[in-house]
């Protein structure tokens, strides 16, 4: 709750004071039926995904972690976003047997975290799912600083009501050490989380933040069993997730190489979109001519960072003039 009123107030000001960015045309309707459902999917998943650490090891949460593509495939298999292919279905059986093999090895198992776990990785696969389908359906395009703009605040609510409920009457402030500093810097490292993952994307590609996202989850569990006592690992969790990790790489692989295989197709369709927009064309005959189609330009759409798409179609255009030169 904490970190979604710092991100809010601190994309309000980067976006209505400082004018870094410039915020997205944003409807009643489309903020009902659009931010509103995915903060709250995103509100669970912090909720749940927090509420498992009071149950769990930091250690066997990352190996539950595993089951993220998982969960993701299913509910987009469920929601018609994508199709149901044998290799990515046995795929995702290796995942699900590894992470079984982990939690049989886990010594200090607990079904209440378990479960809260679990649930949140699904409200965070609802939520991915949903953003695709709802966003791209009404031609969004929101960069982190938007995005925290607009879904921040709404899942702040949806974290204070269950806080106010739940939480709060069994809090006594007399017995709450508050150190401004833990909380404060707490909140800018969930901040800055947030802007990396988008400039490692746009910086590298999505294949690299894969790498480094499988990396990361070695690094946590290796440091949480020597910083927290209770995150004692066994043989037969390193086998489990061993076993789910070879399932995530591999997925990961199948994702990317599908992606590569779309390139040339996305070049093309970039490139001839661009010329049907461009104020000025060249004819056959080789003169300079003035298209009938007006670009519109709006005044308010969101500050793009160049992202290895946009960088793929830059290239393919550039090839294609070429080659039309040549011609």
């Amino acid at each position: 709750m904490i970190h979604m009123g710092f991100s809010g107030a601190v994309s309000f000001f980067l976006i209505r004071v400082f004018k870094v960015v410039s915020p997205v045309k944003m409807t009643f309707r489309i903020y009902a039926t659009c931010v509103i459902p995915i903060s709250a999917f995103f509100a669970s998943s912090l909720w749940f995904g927090n509420t498992a650490y009071l149950h769990i090891s930091v250690a066997f949460i990352q190996m539950l972690k595993a089951l993220m593509p998982v969960a993701t495939f299913t509910v987009a298999v469920l929601c018609g976003t994508d199709k149901l292919r044998l290799d990515v279905f046995l795929n995702m059986v290796l995942v699900s047997v590894g992470v079984v093999v982990s939690s049989y090895g886990e010594i200090h198992f607990n079904v209440i975290g378990t479960v809260y776990q679990v649930t949140g990785i699904f409200a965070e696969a609802l939520r991915l799912v949903l953003t695709q389908v709802l966003l791209q359906k009404k031609g969004l395009t929101l960069n982190p600083i938007t995005s925290l703009y607009y879904i921040a605040p709404c899942s702040f609510i949806f974290l204070f009501v269950p806080w106010y409920f739940l939480e709060q009457p069994g809090m006594e402030v007399s017995q709450i050490q508050f150190n401004m500093w833990i909380f404060f810097s707490n909140a800018v490292c969930a901040l800055l989380l947030n802007f990396s993952i988008f400039l490692a994307i746009g910086r590298t590609g999505a294949v690299t933040v894969r790498v480094a996202g499988v990396l990361k989850d070695w690094i946590l569990i290796a440091l949480s069993t020597l910083i927290f006592p209770e995150s004692t690992i066994t043989g037969l969790n390193i086998i489990g997730y061993g076993i789910a990790l070879c399932g995530v790489v591999l997925y990961n692989y199948l994702k990317v190489k599908e992606s590569s295989q779309n390139i040339p197709e996305r070049i093309t369709k970039d490139w001839v979109l661009e010329k049907k927009s461009s104020d000025v064309y060249r004819t056959d005959s080789g003169s300079i001519g003035e298209s009938n189609n007006d670009v519109v330009i709006d005044e308010e759409a969101p500050l793009i960072a160049l992202t290895p798409s946009s960088r793929l179609s830059h290239i393919g255009r550039t090839q294609m003039q070429q080659s039309s030169r040549n011609v």
